[in-house]
């Protein structure tokens, strides 16, 4: 009862309230949320329930290598001649796996430390912002880059720590920022009256004002994540182990796949279901935008 008083303090206490029943209603009448929510529900059932229906070609046939597209083989067939289309439906549980890992671990570290940095402040937010501004000083990729060549990243779920371990600095500070503001409203000051806590307080009171903000850079971070692995796979940086869709491209690079007229469609596919799901974050979190930000949709 005690916390319920402290939030009608506050009663534009911001989206962040907002029901997730109430989001996805305001998602469908968005023709930007219909395409992301679409286009991320699509991926994310071809990645991890596709491969049930349709079986890996692990059969070479050197007779029908670079086929084009036909019934037996809708997007042709790569260089050693097997399907391109269930290396497609294979090749993206990793990917995204390591992209969804890395951006929660990475948005709950800025998060959490964010908020309690800002509403403790004293020695412990020195000492995190101290932290912030070395780790983001250091370039992020050209740091992965020399981490790969000590660290074997052998481990889908290791590979995606290391990048969220790197990438939350920018997130930290825009989220302490903001906890500074927040921290001084009416319903915060009712709360620490209450003496209910500071976890309480900032997990409870400030953060939900912020839910909208936080989902929006939750999906930028696993973009960025996407691009990092990526870009580690592609230039040979970390073992080319299990199938998807940067080794695709690694191996259409490194066996010339780019020299033969008809790997257009080895080649492309890979690239297009990767922008394909990248194009439908984006979407999505320009239609989360205008949910959480009203001024958005209305130009101003």
């Amino acid at each position: 009862m005690a916390l319920q008083s402290a939030a009608e303090l506050e009663p534009a206490a911001g989206p962040g309230r907002r029901a997730a029943g109430g989001t996805l209603r305001l998602l469908l009448r968005s023709p930007s949320g219909i395409a992301g929510l679409v286009g991320v529900t699509f991926f994310v059932l071809l990645s991890f329930l596709g491969p049930l229906a349709v079986p890996f070609d692990t059969r070479a046939d050197v007779a029908a290598i670079y086929r084009p597209p036909s019934l037996q083989h809708p997007l042709g067939t790569d260089h050693q001649g097997r399907d391109i289309l269930s290396q497609i439906v294979h090749g993206g549980r990793d990917l995204l796996y390591v992209a969804a890992l890395a951006g929660l671990l990475s948005t709950f570290i800025a998060v959490t430390l964010g908020a309690l940095s800002a509403y403790v402040g004293g020695w412990f937010d020195g000492l995190v912002v101290a932290v912030t501004d070395i780790v983001l000083t250091i370039p992020q990729f050209p740091l992965l880059a020399v981490l790969s060549g000590f660290v074997r990243l052998t481990s889908q779920t290791a590979l995606a720590v290391i990048i969220g371990a790197l990438s939350w600095p920018t997130l930290l500070r825009a989220v302490r920022s903001q906890v500074l503001s927040l921290k001084e409203r009416e319903f915060v000051e009712a709360a620490r009256a209450l003496d209910l806590g500071t976890g309480r307080i900032v997990f409870g009171e400030v953060l939900p004002n912020m839910m909208g903000y936080i989902v929006i850079n939750l999906i930028f971070a696993m973009t960025s994540a996407m691009y990092a692995q990526v870009g580690l796979i592609f230039l040979g940086l970390v073992p080319l182990s299990g199938h998807n869709w940067a080794v695709m491209i690694n191996l259409a690079w490194v066996r010339g796949a780019l020299f033969f007229r008809d790997s257009v469609w080895y080649i492309l596919s890979p690239i297009a279901a990767i922008a394909g799901f990248q194009l439908s974050l984006v979407w999505l979190s320009r239609a989360l935008e205008e949910i959480y930000n009203p001024r958005l949709s209305r130009g101003t």
